[in-house]
């Protein structure tokens, strides 16, 4: 790889903007018990930010190199003896921003496809070079902030804008979820005494539930391929988030609670609905008295500000969803800024495009499934994302 000035173009890899310190520094000039450079970095013409690339062999499970995200010309190779493993030491760095795969077997294709916890994946092509729309780019785990929203994908802009509810639709929709569709039937059906003063509440839960399943349909819960090219797609498709807590407050309206708790379920979730300790209400006792026949993991426990603090920063839950910002406590923020947990704070909707973007991931694949412009069985196939 020929290294030096950007402006020469014979160059394929310029200088750092910076000389390396730190962690990198580390990566490119230190070896660990196993290792061996298969190609050694060095410096080049007395220029302290411009290296040649090295390539470190044998870097071992939990070691440095393996753990660290190095920003430099430095590359790690690690054996593995299957893809079982390979995977396991991809998660173990908690990183997930790209991932690349070379391999003619299909079913292993799927299976890494559906296994590999990174936000851009690549198939029998290079992991550089993300085109707008195209492969919508961001990551994972530590490699995303915030909801994980894609740069260069279709809602990106969400994610700064400030939205509100106009009049839900009027016409009915047919409900394909069991759960959901049971439950929108029971609010017809009059609840608890209690509740009667949040009468006005159920419509637009009804109404939101009807939104949040249409747009998992339309939008959620399918894959795109909005550029469908001959010898490549590029897919876009929405992930739920596993572990997501929805977090209740004495303030929330029934609307909120239970709207949270449909479009988890519409999304797809694993979810908790978290409630204060030592407080209780009509709305939320009817609320778990509903969902408890479902078939989705839900369930609902009682935990102080300072617990679910705790469980934020032990990783046991991936996502808060809160139904307003001021609703979260100082503890629990500095938690989320502290684990890199996000705290979904935006107000409730009622319209399913929106609102279902707290409870899901995006992930963005790319496959070259051409050999050298040779489309195999693919030849004459209209693609069908």
């Amino acid at each position: 790889i020929e290294v030096g000035s950007a402006w020469d173009l014979r160059n394929r890899m310029g200088p750092l903007i910076r000389p390396p310190a730190g962690a990198l520094e580390t990566g490119l000039k230190e070896l660990e018990p196993g290792e061996s450079w298969a190609v050694m970095p060095r410096p080049l013409e007395g220029n302290p930010n411009l290296w040649s690339p090295g390539v470190k062999w044998d870097v071992r499970p939990g070691s440095f190199s393996h753990l660290t995200e190095l920003f430099g010309p430095v590359l790690g190779v690690m054996p593995v003896k299957d893809l079982d493993e390979a995977l396991e030491l991809i998660r173990q760095t908690g990183y997930g921003l790209t991932a690349g795969l070379e391999s003619l077997d299909d079913r292993e294709q799927a299976d890494w496809c559906e296994r590999v916890p990174a936000g851009n994946l690549y198939v029998n092509r290079g992991t550089t070079g993300a085109i707008v729309l195209r492969q919508p780019f961001g990551g994972m785990g530590k490699s995303a902030f915030g909801p994980g929203i894609k740069a260069g994908g279709p809602n990106y802009v969400a994610q700064l804008m400030d939205f509100a509810d106009g009049e839900p639709g009027a016409a009915p929709t047919e409900i394909g979820d069991a759960d959901l569709s049971a439950f929108r039937a029971a609010l017809q059906r009059p609840g608890p005494p209690a509740v009667a003063s949040s009468s006005g509440d159920i419509p637009r839960v009804a109404a939101a539930l009807e939104s949040y399943w249409t747009n998992s349909q339309v939008e959620f819960g399918r894959t795109h391929d909005h550029f469908r090219l001959v010898g490549q797609d590029n897919l876009r498709r929405y992930l739920p988030v596993r572990r997501l807590r929805i977090r209740v407050d004495p303030a929330d309206s029934l609307f909120e609670t239970f709207a949270r708790v449909g479009a988890a379920r519409a999304a797809g979730c694993g979810a908790t609905v978290s409630l204060p300790r030592g407080w209780s209400s009509a709305a939320t006792d009817w609320l778990q008295e509903l969902t408890a026949a479902w078939t989705a993991p839900f369930e609902f426990v009682r935990e102080t500000d300072a617990e679910l603090a705790d469980r934020i920063r032990a990783a046991e839950t991936e996502r808060v969803r809160y139904a307003a910002p001021e609703r979260a406590p100082q503890d629990v923020l500095r938690a989320a800024a502290e684990s890199g947990v996000y705290l979904a704070r935006a107000p409730v909707l009622i319209h399913g495009r929106v609102e279902l973007l707290w409870y899901l991931r995006e992930q963005s694949i790319s496959i070259d499934y051409h050999r050298y412009g040779n489309l195999s069985v693919r030849e004459g196939q209209p693609a069908t994302f």
